[in-house]
């Protein structure tokens, strides 16, 4: 049997077929619940191999920490039934995203994606771990290879048209990456990763203003059943936050934001906007406190470098020490294990989230050089650069507290050649 592409299905019956297809559609818009799909089909076929492995990619994609066990056991089923070579390269993949080796499982499904490239759910693993990578030219050029093998007329064409328009912004493509983001949602309103490639162009142009009237009357769409909510709602917070509309900021964080999930990408997303508030001089008052004790119980750290920074700042503005001290030595530990993450960690995360602890504690000294040594190559831990702006904003605030201000002035005024209509503090000038 096959797929709505076209593509061999193994140990596939009509029963296991429906609700896998279904899994498949809700995965290229972000919404529903594919894994409770996948597991349906497994249900009536406990033979369809690449029900397994599309699970495996699921529970690998969403970083959590037992989500490996799972991945690892759906890897290990699939390599004990009949399988045909694409399949066979799904499994090497996951495989190794499983053990934690990202750069070869993405060359991987680069390969993959040469010999079939209707395969869309190779496309969007691929594309997912080009961005836990930080690489950016990936994440547009894996989707542009495959752009010819398409046309509009095809199931899923949607999908790839917000993949290529996330790649295109993240390269500095915006006007195209515009173009592809709105079409993608013209075709499709429910795609979660259209609205969020487009958030993220008007984010990159400093255009807060049109970033609110993209998300905000468009919500309901956007943010029905989307696994991708919370981030979209981030963003619509980022926007306002640049508007300097403190009040609706921290209304979108009590009631988008701080949802009370516990999953990864979330606690992220919500440690991430305390922290911007916090280097505004906001009063967050309490809600420090809600967001650490969800890394404490949920994290794990020492799995992915740029979670660990986010779990550092949680841990670091609630005071507590011993889970700081967690994060360092499980960081120590990861630099020593053959995976990918070693290189994350020592090459910006080690740095990142000491750079975090030592702002919290004031020691802004500190807090600077750390930034200052990792924050041009910033992309190696992978991230957005929306995401990975709270390290030049953190830098700046640093710089600013400690009394640098001839450095204060400079990162100030690079950041307003980017972001005219950016909102950074008191303007700040060197005496003549």
């Amino acid at each position: 049997m096959k797929d709505d592409l076209g593509l061999a299905l193994s140990g596939t019956t009509p029963a296991s077929l429906a609700p896998y297809q279904a899994a498949l559609d809700q995965f290229r818009c972000f919404t529903g619940d594919p894994a409770a799909l996948v597991e349906q089909a497994l249900e009536a076929s406990p033979a369809m191999t690449m029900a397994h492995l599309f699970k495996a990619w699921l529970y690998l994609l969403g970083t959590e920490p037992a989500g490996i066990a799972v991945a690892r056991a759906c890897c290990d089923a699939a390599a004990a039934l009949p399988s045909s070579d694409r399949e066979r390269m799904h499994l090497q993949a996951a495989r190794l995203v499983a053990h934690g080796h990202w750069y070869e499982a993405g060359r991987v499904l680069e390969d993959l994606s040469i010999l079939y490239p209707r395969d869309l759910l190779a496309l969007q693993a691929g594309h997912q771990v080009d961005f836990f990578t930080g690489d950016a030219r990936m994440l547009r050029d894996r989707i542009a290879r495959a752009l010819p093998s398409w046309q509009r007329s095809l199931p899923g064409y949607h999908a790839l048209l917000g993949m290529h328009a996330f790649g295109l912004e993240e390269t500095g493509d915006y006007a195209q990456a515009e173009r592809q983001g709105r079409l993608c949602v013209e075709l499709e309103p429910h795609d979660s990763w259209g609205w969020h490639a487009v958030a993220h162009v008007l984010e990159m142009r400093n255009e807060p203003t049109a970033g609110v009237a993209w998300l905000a009357p468009n919500a309901a769409t956007w943010s029905e059943g989307s696994f991708l909510a919370v981030h979209n709602w981030w963003h619509l917070a980022l926007f306002q936050l640049e508007l300097g509309r403190i009040d609706e900021v921290l209304r979108l964080y009590d009631q988008a934001i701080a949802t009370g999930s516990n999953l990864m990408l979330d606690l992220v997303d919500a440690s991430a906007m305390l922290w911007r508030l916090q280097l505004r001089g906001v009063d967050v008052g309490n809600r420090w406190e809600a967001v650490a004790d969800a890394w404490q119980v949920h994290g794990r750290p020492g799995l992915l470098a740029f979670s660990d920074m986010h779990m550092m700042m949680a841990f670091a503005m609630a005071g507590r020490e011993a889970a700081q001290q967690d994060v360092l030595h499980a960081q120590a530990a990861a630099i020593q294990r053959d995976e990918d993450n070693a290189h994350f960690t020592q090459a910006v995360g080690s740095a990142a989230a000491r750079a975090m602890q030592a702002f919290a504690q004031g020691k802004h000294a500190v807090c600077v050089q750390l930034l200052r040594r990792v924050r041009s190559g910033a992309h190696r831990f992978g991230g957005s650069h929306a995401q990975r702006d709270v390290l030049d904003l953190t830098l700046l605030e640093s710089a600013r507290r400690g009394g640098m201000d001839g450095l204060a002035v400079v990162l100030q005024a690079e950041r307003l050649a980017l972001r005219p209509r950016t909102r950074t503090g008191a303007p700040l000038a060197l005496a003549a």
